[in-house]
């Protein structure tokens, strides 16, 4: 080894030459240089990972930027700037947060070839497109797909974006204005894919090789950004598509009668109702008003006809018709989908009070109580369509892996298959080439149950290494490979995860993997495409 005196005689060009060499070898904190700052990283022994953990992709939403598209970033000038710092979340429903939160963070394992380029992942979290946020600390979200083979080395974008009214506010009034957009929240998501396809290959990545993922409203997002500007999104910002329970709550339009509320009520509770320009009032008046408004809004329909009130609409432009026509056109932007559900999830749904709950709410256990619940759920379904649902899913039936007799989980079946499996099914199925499909059944098989075995690191992954190994395996080389079986962790005598072309899904059991017909879920799912103008979805 070279020692720092034998250094000092050398000519400086070799200095920094042998410099940049023990830097890569001993992965010491990396530093990019981008056209508006210069950014410095860090490296951790411990998790082998190179990390940047607030890079800013736009400026702040405050002022005349609020519920407007995402703006350039400002310039950074003078030394470089330190992104191992945590970052504001997005203003949420129930806590503080800040309009200056356009950051994103990313990580990888230590690059050492400038040359190669590696796969990229952007992972977009869930919460309801209420609530969320992508500040990380270490080790990161997603780690443990990342780690669980050394067969694959790609980067984790992790960005943040609107929520509530500040990223899905509907209206008229937003349309028309010149410094307001719908959906600023997705298009915030965009912003970081195209940050991602400008700037990635200086951190190692490979721009042509994207992957997308989210798990709930994350999920929901990836099949926003695979149905974006009419499937044909240019430059192309991504090429797989990875979603985890995609929660894809009814779309409308913007000028419905249902978007118009939504705005309206929030101009009377943020006091503008009297403005004479109700949107200017809205820009104006102070993030905590419109935070509190936006939490009674969205507590308003959780158990009829939408679920948490703020969701993305169809605008025209972004979004340009409903989940269904979009899929049956194949009108997408994904070459590849890999999407999964969860065998109960849709009970987290649902009014307790179908379950016979102390807390009912309105609704009891009772066949009427559910046939209040559905109409409630699909107002816009005549009464012929309700029978033919209630046909579909009889008081006593069966579906995939579950067996059921009581109105709790026939109702929690019929909001699964609508907002979240049957979305997942059509995203994979939509792919420009064939996709895969999942089912994780683990008790108690809930909403969010799966992200023990890959959001985190946790003891589980230890203890149930086949589990982790086989689905955290599976997400990896999907990443990796654009295909979950091509990095296999798994041997030979554990079952890989079967093409959807084939009418079968791969199922996550507690001790197992195993390939089942997906018959009746295709059929489940034909029927709520055929009708999904009438919900809208």
């Amino acid at each position: 080894m070279i020692s720092l005196p034998s250094l000092r005689i050398l000519p400086k060009t070799i200095i920094v030459f042998l410099s940049l060499i023990i830097s890569v070898f001993t992965f010491e904190n990396p530093t990019v240089n981008l056209d508006y700052g210069v950014f410095q990283g860090k490296y951790n022994a411990q998790y082998n990972i190179s990390y940047f953990r607030k890079i800013p992709f736009a400026a702040s939403t405050a002022g005349q930027n609020r519920f407007r598209a995402p703006q350039p970033p400002e310039p950074i000038l003078g030394d470089p700037y330190d992104t191992n710092q945590s970052f504001d979340m997005c203003v949420q429903r129930t806590v503080n947060g800040s309009e200056d939160c356009l950051y994103l963070g990313l990580y990888s394992r230590p690059w050492t070839d400038p040359n190669a380029k590696r796969p990229v992942l952007v992972t977009f979290y869930g919460g309801a497109f209420i609530q969320g946020s992508a500040s990380f600390t270490i080790p990161p979200p997603a780690y443990p797909v990342l780690n669980v083979s050394q067969a694959n080395d790609f980067i984790v974008v992790y960005p943040n974006y609107r929520l509530n009214a500040f990223g899905f506010l509907p209206g008229k009034q937003v349309k028309e204005s010149p410094t307001a957009d719908l959906n600023p929240g997705l298009l915030d998501q965009q912003a970081a894919l195209a940050w991602v396809h400008k700037y990635i290959s200086q951190f190692g990545g490979d721009p042509q090789n994207v992957t997308i993922w989210g798990q709930s409203a994350g999920a929901g997002s990836v099949v926003a950004q695979v149905i974006a500007n009419g499937g044909n999104t240019t430059p192309r910002l991504f090429n797989k598509a990875m979603a985890s329970s995609p929660f894809w709550p009814k779309t409308y339009r913007y000028d419905s009668s249902e978007a118009e509320v939504i705005y309206n009520q929030l101009v009377s509770l943020a006091g503008c109702s009297k403005s004479r320009d109700t949107l200017a009032c809205l820009k104006s008046i102070d993030v905590q008003t419109i935070r509190n408004a936006s939490l009674i809004i969205d507590a308003s329909h959780t158990y009829n006809a939408s679920s948490y009130t703020w969701a993305p609409v169809i605008d025209d432009s972004f979004i340009r018709e409903p989940l269904t026509e979009a899929v049956r056109g194949r009108r997408t932007n994904a070459d590849l989908g890999f999407t999964t559900y969860n065998l109960h999830e849709g009970e987290n749904f649902i009014p307790p009070g179908l379950a016979g709950s102390t807390s009912a709410g309105g609704f009891d256990s009772s066949t009427a109580s559910f046939g209040d619940w559905l109409s409630g759920f699909l107002p816009d379904f005549s009464t012929p369509l309700l029978r033919e649902v209630k046909t579909l899913y009889p008081d006593m039936g069966e579906a995939e892996e579950i067996s059921y007799n009581a109105t709790y989980q026939r109702a929690g079946l019929i909001y699964r298959d609508v907002v979240l499996a049957c979305p997942a099914y059509w995203v994979a199925r939509s792919a420009r080439s064939d996709g895969w499909v999942g089912e994780y059944t683990i008790s108690p098989a809930k909403h969010g149950s799966d992200t023990i075995y890959w959001n985190q690191v946790n003891a589980v992954q230890k203890s149930q290494p086949l589990i982790y190994e086989g689905y955290a395996g599976a997400l990896a080389s999907f990443v990796q490979t654009g295909n979950p079986n091509a990095h296999k962790v798994t041997d030979g005598s554990v079952p890989g995860v079967p093409e959807v072309s084939t009418n079968e899904e791969f199922v996550v059991e507690a001790d197992c993997f195993q390939n089942f017909p997906i018959k009746m879920l295709e059929l489940r799912c034909a029927f709520w495409e055929a009708h999904g103008t009438s919900i809208p979805m």
